[in-house]
């Protein structure tokens, strides 16, 4: 038979000649001239900030004002070791604009491997070009799981069916013909076709959608959400606290100006947690990089975050558990056909189709075409249907119509090849059914009165990681569930393959309503016969039950799913249609990538919940300082370069280890109440003990240096609680945070013994009994803190 396949993949360095019958599209000259008045497809997708954006994003922000106004003043009226908290600021932004650039060049490279190419006529060759090269009055071939990138009108259709549902709502597909709009952003699911572009670029109707559908983004995420939420109410307390501090110290006490000053901006400064906003960004930065260098592309960045949190992940089977190709393995005809006649059917129905599916392109890998048989009409192949079709001119003169696709679809129930189809169907294998209709391919339902013919025997193969990942999710209790629109016995054998036991259930007797079925999702986990509708209602009925939900998935039967689930994991050799709505896109088509997504995203959220106990103890103890300092009418204990000390080792430098440490723990919800039930007690302690020191000394020390032998005592007593909230923090105990608490240890007692730091910091211990009682005091504190910290976790479990 003789066929021009111009639909298929087309290598853009050999182009395919088209007939002379189908439009040749734009000339060479035609298209120069579009370009050059502009009308090409410039939309700039992009898939992170700008430079730019990233510098203002990182350097004008609320808290950044309020240091950077402060370290002014500071610079003016103090020395330069009390304007030290300006430096750090400095080198934190630089820090926050460096990672988040380099996960940008991650991004975009990654972005541009994973871009589709549309395919294109032009001078009478069809040619694969870039997206933004389309130009006005481009025919554009379409076909299974292509996206409709700009907006035209329907030129060629053969079978040609659009979900439109993205701008609608609307689940169905529309049946397109000659002269019908297409919009951009709708996406093929059966049959194939051309259009013609009227509206590129800007003027395309989701043009600003796809925009923003790309774009690297760091918003709409639980842990975002709750950090602003905690700034919110730190800036609140902030206000009167730092308002009552300014009046004591300038006023009530009528200190020495610069001194005054000097207190009052130490006080301040601690209260702004400023370093929990730029280390989110870094981890969030930091995943970005490492899974780019795993070939996964993170469309939007909350994506890691959603994993972390994932406690099912439904699985499709084809291209996921199994590789995309497959094999003939035997061939067995029914009701008295001949072998030879029945493959030189098979041939002419492979040859039929210019898009083929991995079963189809299995079929012509086995079967050679037939050039004397003629393709007079097609039905191509539908996720809904489970079947295509195609009627031939044979080379006699004679005309047959034939269907292949699911033999309990096209067979009568009872029929006795079904009881062979499911034999072959629990070891694993594909059966497909080629039936001769009696009916037309127009007909409403041509499957009705088909006579079987032969059963196609096929094998799938396993992708040879997808065991150990089903294992990998075992063990981080994360439940799978495989999803598949193939024979239930099948798929359910193919799972057994890989380690996966449970359940199998065929789709088709799923209960109806939500509740019913969430029920049977619960306790099935192998399903078959699954239609691209129930995809979607199997996502939602998981959701119901409060479950977290990733959907893997390639073809574009997986499409509606992918949408819904709170985490869209597509394959690179995916369909269009399913890059465009994943969030994340497993550019090297392996399964095995996805524990790494889900480890990092859990290394992150995990992670920045600890630490973020760190940051939010201290805003607590110099909120409760600063109210404590008014209410008792004394000076401020601390300076600024004290506090700077103190923050730089018991949180700026632990903290950013701690957050690019291992963590395997599921995310879990409620951030901001998980972090503050801990933050609060730990910071009234902290405050608490820290100013009983400070009074304690106040009454121990007279004369000219008290207020130094006062501030190095309180210190002490600060630091040691510190430390022992970062302890805690930091469990449970490896070697390294061993080490790194130690460290931090040893960095603040060599500051005390070495006189030049003694100076720099203003920290020098005076006599013994103070000293020993600051230990005390401290050793008090840490008891009830961890007495206090047991009965939290008692008294308010998340």
């Amino acid at each position: 038979m003789t066929h021009i396949d111009a639909g298929a993949e087309l290598d853009p360095v050999h182009p395919v000649a088209l007939p002379a019958t189908r439009p040749a599209g734009l000339t060479g000259a035609e298209v120069a001239e579009r370009l050059a008045r502009g009308q090409v497809n410039d939309v700039p997708v992009r898939s992170s900030r700008s430079l730019g954006e990233i510098v203002r994003a990182n350097v004008f922000t609320r808290f950044n004002a309020i240091i950077g106004v402060l370290w002014l003043v500071m610079l003016f009226v103090a020395p330069i070791q009390d304007s030290l908290f300006g430096f750090v600021i400095l080198a934190n932004t630089g820090i926050g604009i460096v990672q988040e650039w380099r996960a940008k060049q991650t991004l975009d490279s990654l972005a541009v491997i994973g871009e589709a190419r549309p395919t294109v006529r032009r001078d009478g060759t069809a040619v694969e070009v870039a997206t933004n090269e389309i130009v006005l009055d481009d025919l554009i071939e379409t076909g299974p799981g292509d996206k409709i990138v700009v907006d035209g009108v329907c030129r060629e259709a053969d079978g040609l069916e659009i979900d439109e549902s993205l701008h609608t709502g609307e689940a169905d597909p529309v049946v397109k013909r000659p002269g019908d709009q297409v919009m951009s952003g709708s996406f093929v699911v059966a049959g194939g076709g051309a259009f013609q572009a009227t509206k590129v670029g800007r003027e395309a109707y989701a043009a600003q959608l796809a925009e923003e559908a790309s774009r690297f983004t760091l918003v709409h995420s639980e842990l975002r959400t709750g950090i602003s939420t905690i700034l919110k109410y730190v800036t609140w307390m902030m206000v009167p606290a730092a308002i009552g501090l300014v009046v004591t110290q300038l006023v009530v006490k009528n200190n020495d100006l610069k001194d005054a000053v000097a207190r009052t901006v130490g006080g301040i400064v601690p209260m702004v947690p400023e370093g929990l906003v730029l280390l989110t960004s870094v981890a969030f930065a930091i995943g970005v990089i490492r899974l780019g260098r795993k070939q996964c592309l993170v469309q939007e960045l909350p994506a890691i975050e959603g994993l972390a949190r994932v406690d099912t992940v439904c699985l499709d089977k084809t291209g996921t558990l199994t590789e995309g190709g497959m094999d003939v393995t035997e061939l067995r005809t029914l009701d008295g056909y001949d072998e030879t006649y029945v493959r030189r059917v098979l041939g002419a129905l492979g040859e039929s189709d210019p898009r083929p599916n991995a079963s189809l392109q299995a079929i012509i890998d086995a079967y050679p075409d037939s050039e004397e048989w003629r393709c007079i009409e097609s039905l191509p192949f539908s996720s809904a249907r489970k079947y295509s079709g195609a009627a031939f001119s044979e080379g006699d003169g004679e005309a047959s119509t034939w269907l292949l696709g699911a033999p309990d679809v096209l067979l009568a129930q009872g029929d006795p090849a079904l009881a062979e189809t499911e034999r072959l169907n629990e070891q694993g294998l594909r059966v497909l059914l080629l039936a001769r209709a009696t009916r037309d391919l127009d007909d409403p339902e041509p499957a009705r009165g088909a006579r079987p013919t032969a059963l196609v025997v096929l094998e799938q193969r396993l992708r040879p990681d997808a065991a150990d990942t089903l294992r990998y999710f075992a063990d981080q209790s994360v439940r799978a569930k495989v999803i598949s629109g193939d024979n239930a016995v099948s798929v359910g054998a193919v799972a057994a393959k890989l380690g996966l036991s449970g359940t199998t259930v065929d789709a088709r007797r799923l209960p109806a309503d939500p509740r019913g079925m969430a029920e049977a999702l619960d306790e099935g986990t192998v399903f078959g016969r699954v239609t691209p509708q129930q995809k979607r209602d199997m996502v939602g009925a998981l959701q119901s039950h409060g479950h977290t939900v990733a959907m893997t998935g390639d073809g574009v039967n997986d499409v509606l799913a992918l949408k819904d689930a709170d985490i869209g994991v597509s394959m690179g050799s995916g369909s269009e249609a399913t890059r465009a709505v994943a969030q994340i896109v497993l550019l090297n088509n392996s399964f095995a990538t996805l524990p790494s997504v889900v480890a990092e995203g859990r290394r992150v959220i995990g992670n920045i919940t600890r630490v973020a106990t760190l940051f939010l103890v201290k805003t607590v103890y110099s909120v409760l300082l600063a109210v404590l300092v008014v209410c008792w009418q004394v000076e401020y204990p601390f300076l600024p370069r004290h506090l700077t000390l103190l923050s730089t080792l018991t949180i700026g430098v632990p903290a950013f280890f701690l957050a690019l440490a291992p963590n395997k723990e599921r995310a879990r919800p409620h951030f901001v109440r998980r972090v503050m039930r801990y933050s609060v007690p730990g910071g009234v302690v902290a405050g608490v003990a820290t100013f009983v020191t400070y009074l304690i000394a106040r009454h121990h020390y007279t004369g000219p240096g008290a207020l130094d032998a006062e501030t190095s005592a309180a210190t002490l007593t600060l630091f040691l609680i510190s430390m022992w909230v970062l302890a805690i923090i930091a469990r449970p105990y490896t070697w390294w945070r061993v080490a790194l608490v130690a460290s931090m240890g040893v960095a603040f007692l060599f500051v005390l013994v070495v006189p030049a730091l003694q100076s720099f910091f203003a920290l020098k211990l005076v006599g013994v009994t103070m000293p020993w009682t600051a230990v005390g005091v401290a050793v008090v504190a840490a008891v009830v803190l961890e007495f206090l910290w047991k009965w939290v976790d008692r008294r308010f479990p998340v």
